[in-house]
């Protein structure tokens, strides 16, 4: 997409020493117009009245050129409707009084977007919450190719602080915006994964253990979303993640079970390992001659006391080993 934005390139002076002539300028022109019947006499007083009069309407317009820009700020400059150009130099400056400004903040912005419920990749109802950092890039795209500024007006009228209000609506309108968009993004990505191995088992990224790709996919979502109006996205993640309430029970018995099996597993894995070591220790060694029966047997107990959740109560017996 071709880029509109350009710096500013009009006039602009001093806008301390503006001031010191605007003020000298203002004294010079009451002066003239309250001391020349005093001074002048006849035709030349009413020409000096005039000169002074028009003197103070020169600064009158003159004195609404001054241009406050802070670091991290930018003024968007229009003449008559038309982009003039993006003014960024911080200091207090003076202008072309016919150039309308904007102000902008470039500063970088939070947005902790609370949790939406999303319907994972295999339908599951999940929690999924995100935080975003993103500052504006572009000024002539955030000004004029989204109806921000209509929103800001709208919401300022009638305030005291008008210009101040509108300034703070502007930046307000762009973090509704933003909000939007990074939710349908959001809903986009968490759509197409599933929450949890337990749900699928061909390896594929799930929104708990991929959460550095996921959030990677996220970012570029987003900032895709946000180019359009000229803002840039710094860094995007996921911050919660759970189960919606009404599943989460069902989930975490799921969940559970799923934990004892793969605990049984490992214990039923180095039981048999230890009664395999059992027996070829004993046959190694020559320690007792076992039929396969008494191996049976042996393998049968070995396992009872190993896999067992109590603790085994063992029964002497006083006859022979048949009996």
């Amino acid at each position: 997409m071709e880029n509109k934005e350009f710096i500013f390139k009009g006039m602009t002076l001093n806008g301390i020493g503006m001031l010191v002539l605007n003020l000298f300028l203002y004294i010079a022109s009451v002066g003239l117009i309250v001391l020349s019947p005093t001074i002048f006499s006849g035709g030349m007083s009413i020409v000096s009245g005039v000169a002074g009069g028009i003197l103070l309407i020169i600064n009158i317009i003159g004195s609404c050129g001054f241009v406050k820009v802070e670091p991290g700020e930018a003024r968007v400059m229009m003449f008559f409707g038309k982009y003039r150009g993006t003014f960024n130099t911080p200091g207090y400056h003076w202008i072309n009084p016919f150039i309308t400004t904007k102000k902008l903040s470039m500063r970088a912005r939070n947005l902790d977007a609370e949790p939406i419920k999303v319907n994972d990749k295999t339908g599951n109802p999940v929690m999924i919450g995100m935080v975003l950092v993103w500052k504006l890039k572009d000024t002539y795209k955030a000004m004029f190719e989204i109806d921000a500024q209509t929103m800001a007006e709208s919401k300022a009228a009638g305030d005291a602080a008008a210009a101040s209000a509108k300034t703070a609506n502007i930046m307000n309108a762009f973090e509704k915006f933003v909000r939007i968009q990074a939710d349908a993004a959001l809903r986009q990505v968490a759509g197409q994964y599933a929450y949890d191995d337990g749900e699928q088992d061909n390896g594929e990224l799930t929104l708990r253990d991929g959460s550095d790709e996921i959030n990677k996919e996220l970012e570029a979502k987003i900032d895709e979303r946000l180019a359009m109006a000229g803002i840039e996205v710094i860094e995007a993640r996921i911050n919660y993640l759970a189960y919606a309430p009404e599943i989460a029970a069902v989930m975490l018995r799921r969940q559970q079970a799923t934990a004892v099996i793969a605990a049984r597993e490992k214990i039923v894995e180095g039981a048999v390992s230890m009664v395999k070591m059992a027996l070829n220790k004993l046959s190694d060694e020559e320690i007792v001659e076992l039929d396969e029966e008494k191996k049976a047997a042996m393998v049968s107990n070995l396992l009872v006391v190993l896999c067992g959740d109590d603790t085994a109560q063992p029964v002497i017996n006083t006859g022979t080993l048949n009996h």
